[in-house]
């Protein structure tokens, strides 16, 4: 007879997940139909099931996605909003991911952007890629103070920024950005392009980030590696910050 000692062994073993299916087969008489082999697979799939979950959770928080919890499941296809479910399932999938594609979201402030490329990230957790999720003036600010402390920690970020699988950039070129950062970013997706997969979210057309960066050859080098044969998300529609606020008001 399996004693608490028995189940505590599963916890030191680091199986809890197959010592809990096992005290639920124990205490639940429908399992007795079952033969031992179909018992020990469903023991394998448990822990097997348990171990992923806990992947998937590491890959979510070390992403630093600023909503978490965003997920494609909570996406809302409004009837004016330009928003195809079908399409987003299909980039949910991440084919486009494992092709080392771009995507740009571009949408109005409030149109729902910043949610939608972390619901898109957190589907390629859940594929169990490796995700990234930043802003660029995040990326500028990260990158101008490892190399100011020249301990090496600007090579750690950049090698970081030019190979994680999947790289989200929120928020890209809102404001200006200087001359290093242009070469910094030129870099970057140098190094990422065909190699990996990256994610633009913007306010703003790719014709109107040539006014944000210096230098009209860096521009023109900077963007030929993120708009050129990218797919692109068009979000029109209301402004889901008050969408939401009045939907809840309303409950």
């Amino acid at each position: 007879m399996l004693t608490e000692e028995h189940f505590d062994l599963f916890r030191q073993f680091r199986i809890k997940a197959m010592g809990d299916k096992l005290r639920e087969m124990v205490d639940d008489a429908s399992y007795d139909k079952f033969t031992f082999e179909e018992k020990v697979g469903m023991l394998l799939d448990a822990e097997s099931s348990a171990r992923r979950d806990r992947k998937v959770a590491k890959y979510v928080k070390q992403a630093g996605f600023k909503t978490p919890s965003a997920c494609i499941e909570d996406v809302a296809y409004l009837p004016d909003r330009t928003l195809n479910k079908d399409r987003i399932a299909r980039y949910a999938g991440c084919e486009w991911v494992e092709r080392c594609e771009v995507m740009i979201i571009i949408s109005k402030t409030g149109g729902g952007k910043s949610f939608l490329c972390q619901a898109l990230g957190n589907a390629a957790c859940r594929k169990l890629i490796r995700v990234r999720y930043t802003r660029l003036a995040g990326i500028c600010e990260d990158l101008n103070r490892a190399r100011a402390a020249g301990d090496g920690s600007y090579y750690e970020l950049m090698d970081e920024l030019k190979t994680v699988p999947l790289l989200i950039i929120d928020d890209f070129m809102t404001t200006p950005i200087a001359t290093q950062n242009a070469v910094d970013l030129f870099e970057i997706m140098e190094a990422r392009e065909k190699l990996c997969a990256t994610l633009i979210a913007s306010q703003l057309e790719p014709n109107e980030w040539y006014l944000r960066i210096e230098g009209e050859l860096m521009a023109d080098s900077i963007l030929n590696r993120i708009a050129t044969g990218a797919r692109y998300i068009d979000l029109e529609g209301p402004n889901m910050r008050d969408y939401f606020a009045k939907k809840k008001q309303a409950e």
